[in-house]
């Protein structure tokens, strides 16, 4: 088993609330350990570019509550050739790096495992709020953007009751529709549109239009920005066939503000066990693995069964909301 005396942690794709508290848990397990800890800043650029410092105890002090991610990130489009990565290989040996810790999503976790493969010892961290990572039953920052989600529906829910209208919400998640499920669950939706289930605009106006004549005051439909027919469509759809709806429609399109904010206790909570959990890993000789939330139960998986495997939303849950949604 290699020994381990330096590590490095990197946050890489889009920002996810509670990433500075797996941060935190990675440098403090990892100087608990006696390991020396560098934290690369802008994620895989930043690897490539040897934007490197060290972290310290007091570093990492008072990052917890704050959203975002303390070391920066950035896409990296060039890391998917060979010759870019031998470069962060080598900047990686000129620090005396004998592991890496990858704190992201999909994308990130295949930069991890394309670096695992060229024989670099690499730990992933679970960390995007569309929870579309094979691998962890939730990743870090989906809590905080399905509050986020959720107190926004609520807040629409007054306007649209008290001018009799129908609102159409979308919501961040790429293409999995989780964000958009859970939040039409946990907000009373009339209808959710997923990728995973494909809806017709006529089928999205049946809905609303049912709500209408049971003397609802308001009609909700929560849409998932990956869905075939986006919020942008339906609305476009509705303009070409007004009345059939019956109330008056808006759309919101909630966006990137879902990424901001205060990361919720959960997130924080999530971060630090799997931060904890990276390091765990790494003292047992594991690489090339994601460090998730199983049956709730801090797991290990390996990125070969993680990247390019699609995340299934669970069938019994879209059921529900169907149910509910009369």
């Amino acid at each position: 088993m290699r020994v381990i005396k330096r590590i490095a942690v990197l946050t890489s794709g889009g920002d996810a609330p509670g990433m500075n508290s797996a941060i935190r848990a990675v440098t403090r397990c990892a100087l608990a350990q006696e390991w020396d800890v560098l934290g690369v800043r802008r994620g895989y650029a930043g690897l490539v570019e040897d934007e490197v410092e060290p972290l310290t105890g007091r570093s990492v002090s008072n990052i917890m509550q704050c959203g975002g991610t303390v070391l920066g990130s950035a896409r990296c489009p060039e890391f998917e050739a060979e010759p870019t990565r031998r470069q962060a290989l080598r900047n990686l040996q000129q620090n005396r790096i004998d592991a890496l810790v990858v704190i992201g999503g999909n994308g990130s976790q295949t930069g991890a495992l394309a670096l695992a493969e060229m024989g670099l010892p690499v730990v992933g961290v679970a960390s995007t709020i569309d929870n579309d990572l094979a691998g962890s039953e939730v990743t870090i920052g989906v809590d905080t953007a399905l509050n986020i989600a959720l107190e926004a529906i609520d807040r629409l829910k007054t306007t649209a009751s008290s001018h009799q209208r129908a609102f159409l919400v979308e919501v961040m998640g790429r293409k999995c529709g989780y964000l958009a499920l859970m939040a039409g669950l946990a907000g009373g939706a009339e209808i959710v549109v997923i990728p995973e289930r494909e809806t017709s605009p006529a089928e999205v106006a049946r809905q609303l239009r049912a709500a209408y004549e049971r003397g609802k005051r308001h009609a909700l439909a929560v849409v998932a920005e990956g869905a075939l027919y986006d919020a942008a469509k339906l609305d476009a759809w509705f303009r070409e066939h007004a009345g059939q709806v019956g109330f008056d429609t808006r759309t919101t399109t909630l966006g990137h503000v879902q990424r901001g904010g205060t990361p919720t206790a959960f997130d924080r909570l999530l971060g630090a066990r799997l931060g904890a959990g990276a390091v765990a890993a790494l003292t047992r000789g594991e690489q090339g693995v994601l460090v998730g939330l199983n049956e709730g139960k801090v797991t290990t998986t390996p990125l070969t069964e993680v990247v390019g495997v699609p995340k299934i939303v669970d069938p019994e849950l879209f059921r529900l909301a169907s149910v509910l949604e009369k």
